[in-house]
């Protein structure tokens, strides 16, 4: 066999162990559990007064620097949610469709964001105010696309968002970072990104979260 044969199947086998790497982190650690009913996702509903905007979280291995996971929030005039795509954090007290999270008040929105930064992981929040229809097209997509293979986090988000005005110029991609590269590049984006230094366990991270509220009766 030459060894230009063994080199080329040598780089494919790298890509996919690191295809593999990065889409693992989607869906580890605590799975979701049986869908909420509609009338409790329509009760939990929460209205931000807050311009609409679509959110892009992109959880990035704070040593390796390689993506792990990609989620959207959607701030829609009707309602703001989450599109959690394989997602791994949920909260019992927060209804959950399809990996669509419902009632995203100000607590909750902190509260997901906080479980997924820690020692090991950072999270890079990325932000674009977008036409109230707009907003409504991406929540009805979200509501209308069914749960989320645990390899396809990211790739499930940039088909949402490549079917809406103003992102259609976004990749279709596997790699959370190349699709939060592509996002920066949108006009108006405004970034930050949020480091905390807690353990390495998202599980534990949201029992004490919901602990927390369970002793101030919150969100």
């Amino acid at each position: 066999m030459k060894m230009t044969e063994l080199t080329g199947r040598g780089f494919r086998a790298c890509l996919a162990l690191v295809a593999l790497l990065t889409v693992a982190a989607c869906g580890a650690g605590q799975m979701s559990g049986p869908n909420a009913t509609p009338e409790e996702a329509a009760a939990a509903a929460y209205r931000s007064s807050l311009p609409p905007s679509i959110t892009l979280y992109t959880m990035i291995n704070n040593r390796t620097n390689g993506g792990a996971h990609t989620s959207i929030m959607i701030n829609a005039p009707s309602q703001r949610v989450v599109f959690d795509p394989a997602g791994s954090v949920r909260f019992q007290s927060v209804p959950e469709i399809d990996d669509v999270l419902y009632g995203i008040t100000p607590d909750v929105e902190q509260a997901y964001e906080s479980a997924h930064a820690r020692s090991t992981y950072r999270v890079k929040i990325q932000q674009k105010q977008v036409p109230p229809e707009v907003a409504e097209r991406a929540l009805r997509l979200v509501q209308a696309n069914g749960p989320v293979s645990a390899a396809a986090c990211t790739s499930a988000t940039s088909g949402i968002l490549r079917q809406l005005p103003g992102f259609e110029t976004l990749p279709s991609v596997l790699f959370p970072t190349k699709l939060m590269e592509a996002f920066a590049e949108l006009p108006g984006v405004t970034t930050r990104e949020l480091r905390e230094d807690d353990e390495d366990d998202k599980d534990l991270a949201v029992k004490r979260i919901e602990l927390d509220w369970q002793q101030t009766k919150n969100p």
